[in-house]
């Protein structure tokens, strides 16, 4: 849960930093913003290699060699002085995370019971969540009160202490040995069918999430005040809702990723509708926060039973998928906003998740 919240803040942590590291690098914050870009296009589309590469390796091995280059990447970008160090540094983080969400679930599942399995899942995820609610907002404020150095440096420190742990104390293992290394149901077009239901809900969640500020400013009118108090509350109901889909997870899989799809559809769609209202717009900016976790986790959870082959493998494929969906859905969003308001932002988000709603409809039909 440690490593998955240092990850996850570190992947967003120049979001909150941005003007200070334009102002400390001297480059425009547009140059600064490609560190997110970079970064996210980095883990879509090393995740599947890396994970190929490394099939045959303990998985001990794998993560600690992870969080050491989380711990070594996180003090070049604190020691940077000028920007090419630091997007360098930030590509090394990038490549550590594309390879830890796929080795770190089964390694977790398979430390625990098959049945609870979704928990776990779920743990991993409150983790991850975190960072939104506490990790980048900490960051933040540590580095409007300091340096933007500092923060970055602190993750280092942070990731320490799971690479000692793991180091330690995690049995080693062969990689074909571990308990989670293939998937409980394997099936191919289950499998086919979530990646692409995954993949959607990204590109549909990040066309609107991307401009979620400009939203809640200049349609819901909300002061500069405001807004910053009401992606807390974004944050706290994503962080809500992957701990109440964790608690179903197990006994009701498929359900779980069809009704956190729904509810974002409507989050998005609702913002659409009732985005001028400010009571609507928190509603439906609550709805579409308590569902963003959850697909994802529920997609994870999913890929360990349909797997049809090596979980980890599995696993790389829907991080690569879910990435290029966030990629494409921060493109599309700017496509669309010279073209109509931010509000057309969030009902083509809103269209393309009632999509994957489909394609998981489509899949459960009967088999000719």
């Amino acid at each position: 849960m440690l490593a998955a919240f240092t990850f996850n803040t570190a992947e967003s942590l120049p979001v909150g930093l941005l003007n200070a590291i334009s102002r400390g690098l001297r480059v425009p914050p547009s140059t600064v913003g490609l560190l997110v870009t970079g970064y996210g296009a980095t883990v879509a589309l090393a995740s599947l290699p890396l994970a190929h590469a490394t099939r045959t390796v303990p998985r001990r091995h794998v993560l600690t060699g992870l969080l050491a280059a989380l711990v070594l990447s996180s003090l070049l970008a604190a020691s940077a002085r000028s920007y090419g160090p630091l997007l360098a540094a930030r590509l090394l983080t990038a490549l550590a995370q594309a390879l830890f969400w796929a080795v770190m679930g089964p390694v977790a599942v398979g430390l625990f019971a098959p049945e609870r399995r979704g928990r776990v899942i779920g743990a991993l995820s409150i983790g991850g969540s975190l960072a939104l609610v506490l990790g980048v907002p900490a960051g933040t404020w540590l580095g409007g009160r300091t340096d933007w150095r500092v923060p970055m440096g602190a993750l280092a420190a942070l990731g320490l202490v799971p690479l000692l742990v793991i180091a330690v104390l995690l049995p080693t293992s062969p990689a074909e040995a571990e308990p989670a290394a293939h998937g409980t149901a394997p099936d191919t077009r289950r499998f086919a069918t979530v990646l692409a239901a995954g993949a959607l809900s990204a590109t549909g969640a990040f066309t609107g999430y991307t401009y979620l500020v400009p939203f809640l400013g200049s349609v819901s009118g909300f002061s500069p005040g405001a807004v910053d108090i009401l992606l807390v509350v974004f944050g706290t109901a994503c962080l809500a809702g992957v701990g109440v889909t964790g608690a179903f997870l197990d006994r009701f899989p498929r359900a779980a990723l069809m009704t956190a799809v729904a509810v974002q559809a409507a989050g998005l769609l609702g913002l659409r509708a009732g985005g001028t209202h400010p009571v609507a717009a928190v509603v439906f900016l609550a709805l579409t926060g308590g569902a963003l976790g959850p697909v994802f986790m529920a997609t994870q959870h999913e890929m360990l039973s349909c797997a049809p082959g090596r979980t980890d493998l599995a696993l790389a494929a829907n991080s690569g998928a879910y990435n290029a969906g966030i990629a494409a859905g921060a493109a599309l969003g700017a496509l669309i906003l010279p073209l109509a308001d931010v509000r057309g932002a969030f009902l083509a988000g809103g269209l393309l998740t009632a999509g994957s709603c489909a394609v998981l409809l489509a899949g459960r039909a009967p088999r000719r």
